[in-house]
């Protein structure tokens, strides 16, 4: 038993813990300032009996059914981009600049390494089947951002630069708000103890490779993969992103938080449209036409010619960017797409999206609940399904009229919580957007009506986990949903003037966790982390 009474899992009971956050995890050095990293110990799986009870005997009678990686919020960034807010980040957080950004394809690199090494789930030992990123796989939703991001994870050659062949962004510019890694000159983040590391973003933006997943990949839309810094409509801003004027301030405490209340204020966004008309602190960069933005169309049409990774010609017009796809055999997956052209972060999903889904579930359930709760039988195969998006069921509270379909009424989490409940044969909901490690039970007084919802941190911010989730058959009436993080490949800790593709990694990652502005609970719990999630099956 773990504290507080937690059952764990018995460690000889794991097929495979190497290369997995079972085995090792990371670990700050010391107990204040900023902080360099090592290994820790291991993290135990925690039997959660939230939804049914686990039954003795079930490791022996257990059957794989699937094995697959979730990847989520990797934000590939073009970090010199003109239009964007970094300096808003002591006011809205790390969303706005964080000092690891120019390293962000390097850190997904690092991550498709550790799933090329592991290759297969600790608990079952069933290869993986595919991977699934969970949107937000840009940061600016440029098309040279979506290059990169395809190129990470399909494998070939990455120069992670933009205008100049030399950096031209926020943090060379001396200015004290943001850490300048390159200059002697004091700043905020080195007040705080971050580093003087010469030549850092020089080696930031050089070629480097990545070897692509060996394994099939799926794709899902996140916000920052659809409007601007993940929060603007677009149509307002867009030149600005192949222009050569980047503003870097206001200079004014004032202006800046006018600004930053657009970001959840409809109501707002006209001032904050004439104040960064106005100018404020420019600095000028080199234009680049890959900056452009894309829009959802164009994200379905990039992924076409490499397989699709789940869309097809049916989303090539952008309007419904979601899709069903075969997981394993009796598993189906289900992508969805939660974002809202009408700007801002949050989420929601169209009522055709969910009577799309409804449709979906009820082809392939043999029972299922009509919407008064009355059971209804038919003579149809049976699948298992899982279903996939990038916003949260407690993110889903946009609901203002998305312009692909200005007439579809908008829809909120518990909406889609409720429409799941009405199958049996959901098991779990992952999904992204929040930076943090959090597994939810959503209880309904008929077992079998459970499900489990599984949200895992991004790759952007510590600690850069993805997460392993494996599908047993228990032979008992159960299933059981294994959960292991996986941390990137890279070393806790490399000399401060390693320039190496691997030492880049370990640097991202240590800057992620001394980040000043992050203001999240990235880990979770332990029953956010390692788990075995027991479901019950009719």
């Amino acid at each position: 038993m773990g504290a507080a009474g937690v059952p764990l899992l018995d460690r000889q009971a794991f097929a495979f813990t190497a290369g997995t956050t079972l085995d090792v995890t990371a670990a700050p050095i010391g107990a204040s300032g900023y902080r360099r990293l090592a290994a820790g110990p291991g993290w135990p799986t925690v039997v959660r009996n939230d939804l049914i009870a686990a039954k003795a005997g079930r490791e022996a009678r257990r059957q794989a059914l699937a094995s697959f990686v979730q990847f989520s919020d990797m934000h590939i960034c073009d970090a010199q981009s003109p239009l964007r807010f970094e300096y808003l980040h002591p006011i809205i957080g790390s969303g706005a600049h964080r000092p690891q950004e120019t390293l962000t394809a390097q850190g997904s690199t690092s991550l498709v390494r550790r799933v090329n090494a592991v290759k297969r789930g600790p608990l079952t030992g069933r290869p993986f089947d595919f991977v699934m990123t969970t949107g937000d796989n840009t940061d600016n939703h440029e098309h040279i951002e979506l290059d990169w991001f395809l190129t990470v994870l399909n494998g070939g050659r990455i120069v992670p630069n933009t205008g100049d062949s030399r950096y031209e962004g926020v943090q060379n510019a001396g200015i004290s708000t943001f850490w300048q890694p390159d200059l002697s000159s004091t700043d905020d983040y080195k007040a705080k103890g971050f580093p003087q590391l010469d030549g850092l973003l020089d080696a930031a933006v050089r070629e480097f490779t990545s070897p692509g997943l060996d394994i099939p990949w799926y794709s899902t839309i996140g916000n920052h993969d659809d409007s601007v810094v993940g929060s603007l409509p677009d149509g307002l801003l867009d030149s600005w992103y192949t222009g050569r004027k980047k503003i870097v301030g206001f200079g004014d405490p004032v202006q800046n938080a006018k600004v930053a209340r657009a970001f959840s204020d409809p109501a707002a966004l006209p001032e904050a449209l004439a104040i960064l008309a106005s100018g404020g602190v420019v600095r000028t960069v080199t234009p680049d036409e890959r900056r452009r933005l894309f829009d959802t169309g164009e994200f379905v049409r990039k992924h076409l010619p490499t397989g699709g990774h789940g869309y097809t010609e049916a989303n090539a017009d952008g309007v419904d960017v979601f899709y069903t796809f075969r997981m394993a055999p009796g598993v189906t997956g289900i992508s969805m797409d939660t974002t809202n052209l009408a700007g801002f972060a949050e989420g929601s999903i169209g009522l055709h999206q969910l009577n799309w889904i409804e449709k979906t579930l009820r082809r392939n359930s043999s029972l299922y609940y009509d919407w008064l709760g009355r059971p209804t039988r038919q003579n149809v195969s049976d699948e298992l399904f899982v279903l996939f998006s990038h916003h949260t069921s407690k993110s889903m509270s946009n609901v203002l009229p998305d312009r692909r379909r200005p007439l579809d009424p908008r829809m909120n989490g518990d909406a889609l919580v409720y429409l799941l409940h009405r199958f049996p044969n959901v098991l779990a909901w992952v999904n992204g957007h929040t930076h943090r490690n959090v597994i939810t039970p959503h209880r309904h007084d008929t077992p079998s009506r459970s499900f489990w919802e599984i949200n895992t941190a991004a790759h952007v911010d510590y600690p850069q986990h993805a997460r392993v989730i494996e599908v047993a058959d228990n032979g008992d009436g159960t299933l059981s949903l294994f959960t292991t993080l996986l941390e990137a490949d890279a070393p806790y800790q490399v000399d401060y003037d390693d320039r190496s593709d691997t030492g880049l990694a370990s640097l991202c990652r240590e800057i992620t966790y001394n980040d000043i502005h992050s203001r999240t609970n990235p880990l979770g719990t332990p029953l956010d982390r390692n788990t075995e999630l027991l479901v019950s099956v009719r």
